[in-house]
C-alpha cells in the first residue's frame, strides 16, 4: 500500500496522512504544516507570512489604564539633567576641539541670536492664550473653592480640604501632619514663575550687585518676546547680522547697545497688568453662572496652548533652570545673582546650578488630588493609593463643568471605585 505524502515547506520532511494541519493563505494558496510544530509555533505565523502591511491604517493612541503618580523629587538633592550627562560632555569635547583648530562653532538661529521667523506667529499665539488662561482661572475662581495649606505648598480643589496627612510645613508635627486650609488664590493654581527681562540676552551677565536694574515678569511672557514678541516697555534687541563664537568665547556680536528706558523699572504701568496674575481675581469680575461651563472649556484649551506653545519654543529657544531651586532663567546663559538657598548653597556662594530647563519648570502642572464628588466627604489618608491627581487648573476646570481630556484620565484614576474605609483593608 502506497501512501500519498506532502511535505513540510520549511523543513521538507514528509507529512503523513493524519499528521498534518491545512492552512489558507490569505492570497487562497493552501499550506500544510506538520502538527509537532503547531505547539511549538504559533498558527497565525503561517496564516499572515505573505499579507502585506495596510500604509492607510491611522495609528490609534493606545493610553494605559492607570499611571503613576508624579514623583515628588528630594530637596537634598540636584535635579537630574533633561539631558544625559553624557551627550552634554561629548558636545563639549566637540566644540573644545574646533576651538583648538580655530574654527568658528556652527551656530543656527536662534543659537545666533537671530530669530526664527516660522515661530514668531507661534509666540504670538502663545502670549494671547496666556491671556485667555489668566483671565478665565480668575473667573472660574470666583465659583470653584480651593484652599491652600498656611504652612506648605498643599492645595486643594473641593468644598472641604482634604484629611491626607502628608503635610511638611515648619508646625506639622503638632498637628499630626494635617493641613492648615486657608482660602488660595490664582497664584497658589497657577504658580507664578518669573524671570529677569533682558534687552540683549546675549549682552552682559546679570550681576548681584545690577540686580535691582532688570524686570522680573512671567516666564512665559519672556520667551515670548524673546522669540519675537514686541510688547510695549519691554523692548528686545532684533540682530540683523548673526553671533560668531570659538568654543565658549564670544569673538563677534555686534557690539554693546544701551537698552531703552521707556518708563520707570518697579512701576505698575499698563503694559504687564494683563499678562500678570497679580489682583486677577479683582479685575475680572464673576461672570453669570450659565457661563461658567463654556469659560471653563476655554481655558481648559488655553491651559493646552500655552504649554504646547511653550514647549514648541523651547525646541529652539534656550531656557535655563536652576538644579536646586525654583529659579529661571530665559536666555542662553543664567544670571550671576546669588540668590538661591537651597541644597548646598553656602559651596556655591548663593549662585544657582544652571542647566537646561524642562516645560514643566517653565510652566509648572502643579498636581492635586482629584476628587470624584467635590462636595462629599474629604478624602483620607487611609484610601490615598485609591485616589488620582491632575494639575490644578484642569481639577478647576474639570468641577466647573469642561469635559474631562482623555490625556489626563489615566492619572486621575477615573475607573477606579474608591471602596469604604472598612471595605480597604479587604481590597488586595
Amino acid at each position: 500500500m502506497v501512501l500519498k505524502t506532502e511535505l513540510f515547506r520549511f523543513s521538507c520532511a514528509k507529512i503523513y496522512p493524519g499528521r498534518g494541519v491545512t492552512f489558507i493563505r490569505s492570497d487562497s494558496q493552501v499550506r500544510i504544516v506538520h502538527s509537532n510544530a503547531i505547539s511549538t509555533i504559533r498558527p497565525k505565523i503561517f496564516c499572515c507570512t505573505n499579507r502585506r502591511p495596510n500604509h492607510y491604517t491611522k495609528k490609534r493612541e493606545i493610553l494605559p489604564q492607570n499611571v503613576e503618580l508624579p514623583p515628588i523629587l528630594p530637596k537634598k538633592k540636584k535635579k537630574p539633567y533633561p539631558i544625559p550627562l553624557k551627550k552634554i560632555q561629548e558636545a563639549a569635547r566637540a566644540d573644545k576641539k574646533l576651538a583648538q583648530m580655530g574654527i568658528e562653532k556652527p551656530l543656527e538661529p536662534p543659537k545666533n541670536g537671530l530669530l526664527v521667523p516660522d515661530l514668531i506667529p507661534v509666540a504670538y499665539e502663545v502670549l494671547d492664550t496666556w491671556k485667555v488662561l489668566i483671565k478665565g482661572l480668575a473667573q472660574l475662581l470666583h465659583f470653584i473653592p480651593v484652599h491652600a495649606c498656611s504652612e506648605c505648598s498643599e492645595i486643594h480643589v473641593a468644598r472641604f480640604g482634604h484629611k491626607i496627612q502628608n503635610c511638611h510645613g515648619p508646625t506639622s508635627g503638632s498637628r499630626k501632619s494635617f493641613h492648615s486650609w486657608i482660602r488660595a488664590s490664582i497664584n497658589d493654581v497657577l504658580l507664578p514663575i518669573d524671570s529677569y527681562h533682558m534687552f540683549d540676552p546675549f549682552g552682559r551677565r546679570i550681576k548681584h550687585e545690577t540686580r535691582f536694574s532688570y524686570d522680573r515678569i512671567p516666564a512665559v511672557v519672556e520667551l515670548c518676546i524673546q522669540a519675537g514678541v514686541e510688547l510695549p516697555g519691554y523692548p528686545s534687541r532684533r540682530r540683523t547680522e548673526p553671533i560668531r563664537m570659538i568654543g565658549k568665547k564670544v569673538i563677534d556680536m555686534g557690539g554693546f547697545v544701551e537698552e531703552p528706558r521707556l518708563y520707570n523699572p518697579g512701576s505698575s504701568g499698563p503694559p504687564i497688568m494683563e499678562f500678570d496674575t497679580h489682583r486677577a481675581h479683582e479685575r475680572f469680575p464673576p461672570p453669570a453662572e450659565l457661563e461658567v461651563p463654556m469659560i471653563a472649556q476655554e481655558t481648559l484649551k488655553a491651559y493646552e496652548k500655552v504649554k504646547w506653545g511653550v514647549r514648541k519654543l523651547m525646541k529652539k529657544y534656550s531656557v535655563k533652570a536652576c538644579g536646586y531651586c525654583p529659579e529661571v532663567h530665559v536666555g542662553p546663559w543664567g544670571h550671576n545673582a546669588k540668590l538661591c538657598g537651597e541644597f548646598k548653597h553656602q559651596w556655591r556662594d548663593g549662585k544657582h546650578g544652571w542647566q537646561d530647563a524642562t516645560v514643566d519648570e517653565v510652566f509648572p502642572p502643579n498636581y492635586v488630588w482629584h476628587s470624584e464628588d467635590p462636595i462629599g466627604a474629604p478624602l483620607v489618608s487611609a484610601l490615598e493609593r485609591f485616589y488620582g491627581k491632575a494639575p490644578a487648573v484642569v481639577e478647576v476646570c474639570i468641577q466647573a463643568g469642561a469635559r474631562v481630556p482623555d490625556k489626563y484620565k489615566p492619572m486621575m484614576r477615573v475607573d477606579i471605585v474608591v471602596p469604604e474605609d472598612e471595605e480597604a483593608r479587604f481590597v488586595a
